[in-house]
């Protein structure tokens, strides 16, 4: 069943995750779900490297980079600077829970003052061509009303914002840490859905706790959009799934192939080791490529063991992938 029209499928900016080396690969599993880069901060994108930041494959198109910050000067110009690489959308983040986040004044803070909210994403929308989104949470420690959602939006709506994406858990500032953050607070998908009920024109996309190609069919029947997280990340293969049910149509399906998935990364690597990559930056975002397949705890214990190791070479992806062939013959 094709995904209908103007519907988004796509993958959370994950710190530690979504590099670029992790978009590449989960490119290769799924051509058409939206991807997103780690949230990065508008003063590093300013004062630092911004080749090592911002650089990626063409191949992982659509992709949106999120950015964090609270100053809507600085905000506007790492805007500026993104979009004149070539991402598809600027997304702020105003939910992550970090005490680091939180220190620096941006991330789930944020929703505490909506009328800074509004002023960043005027100057950012000013600053580009491509659409600026918001990432939030549904309320903030004691600020967890419905009414309180409603009015954050509302007023960052006006600013310029037209797409909101909404992780269905409040964030709790003091006591818990970010994973604690993805799991403690009750996830409440009601309020997202109301949100899109009173808010019709705008884009509500709901992030947090997807895992089931039935629940992604329940949420893009209400919404405009639903957002994977940690699924994703323990269980890439998860993506074919999404593919096959909502993007694929008529002779255009392929079947799935997790060894030419392999092969693919090993090509990649080769090409990325002039730069510097050790083997492990890429082959962590693979371990979980054959979650729930026979071989598959061989295959993440080979590259935990020697992916790390120094001068690994990425022919060590093509041996881990015959070893596991014979193990699962033996």
């Amino acid at each position: 069943m094709a995904m209908a029209a103007g519907k988004q499928i796509s993958v959370a900016p994950m710190m530690d995750v979504t590099d670029r080396h992790c978009r590449y690969f989960l490119r290769q599993i799924s051509p058409h779900v939206r991807l997103y880069t780690e949230m990065i901060t508008a003063e590093a994108i300013l004062h630092g490297d911004q080749e090592r930041l911002l650089a990626f494959d063409p191949v992982e198109h659509p992709l949106a980079v999120q950015l964090g910050g609270h100053d809507p000067v600085q905000l506007a110009a790492a805007a500026r600077i993104a979009a004149a690489r070539g991402y598809d959308e600027i997304n702020l983040n105003v939910g992550c829970p970090s005490d680091r986040v939180r220190d620096g004044r941006f991330g789930a803070c944020l929703m505490l003052d909506a009328e800074r909210v509004a002023r960043c994403v005027a100057a950012m929308a000013e600053a580009v061509h491509v659409p600026v989104t918001v990432k939030t949470r549904i309320g903030v420690d004691d600020q967890d009303s419905y009414e309180f959602l409603a009015a954050f939006v509302e007023r960052v709506a006006r600013a310029g914002c037209g797409t909101f994406i909404v992780h269905a858990r409040k964030a709790i500032l003091q006591g818990l840490s970010p994973r604690e953050n993805r799991e403690v607070p009750p996830l409440l998908p009601e309020r997202v859905h109301r949100l899109k009920r009173e808010f019709p024109a705008l884009r509500i996309i709901i992030n947090g706790g997807i895992a089931s190609l039935e629940r992604i069919d329940a949420e893009l029947a209400l919404l405009d959009g639903v957002m994977l997280g940690r699924k994703v990340a323990g269980d890439p293969s998860f993506l074919a799934a999404v593919e096959a049910r909502f993007f694929a149509s008529g002779d255009n399906h392929q079947a799935f192939d997790r060894d030419h998935v392999v092969r693919r990364m090993c090509e990649y690597a080769q090409r990325q080791a002039g730069s510097g990559l050790r083997l492990h930056q890429v082959t962590r975002h693979m371990l979980g490529l054959y979650h729930g397949q026979p071989g598959a705890r061989g295959w993440r214990r080979l590259l935990s063991e020697q992916a790390g190791r120094p001068g690994a070479q990425p022919q060590l992806l093509l041996e881990s992938l015959d070893a596991m062939s014979m193990s699962n013959q033996a």
